[in-house]
């Protein structure tokens, strides 16, 4: 029996037609972790919120950050989480 992967989830705003940036970012994990994740789900929601979550752990939210994240630092933070011993190239730099 094979470990379960973790899931992705990010909460995007659709009043505020963030979908892109939710699309773009969903993109970028599949593209880097593409082995290690089981999905990447986009959530619409409302009230200007941009969460993203490993299973239901929150790794960026950007109220409490107050800006959007980087590809880089969702990436460096989501691998904290699945793969801590793994290495980013570029992306660790």
């Amino acid at each position: 029996m094979s470990p379960v992967k973790p899931k992705i989830s990010i909460h995007y705003c659709s009043l505020c037609r963030w979908l892109l940036r939710a699309s773009w970012l969903a993109q970028e994990l599949l593209f880097t972790f593409d082995d290690e994740l089981a999905e990447v789900a986009l959530c619409p929601g409302l009230k200007g919120g941009f969460d993203i979550y490993v299973n239901d752990e929150l790794v960026w939210s950007r109220q409490q950050e107050g800006r959007f994240p980087e590809a880089k630092e969702i990436k460096q933070r989501v691998r904290d989480i699945i793969a801590p011993e793994r290495e980013l190239g570029h992306s660790d730099r």
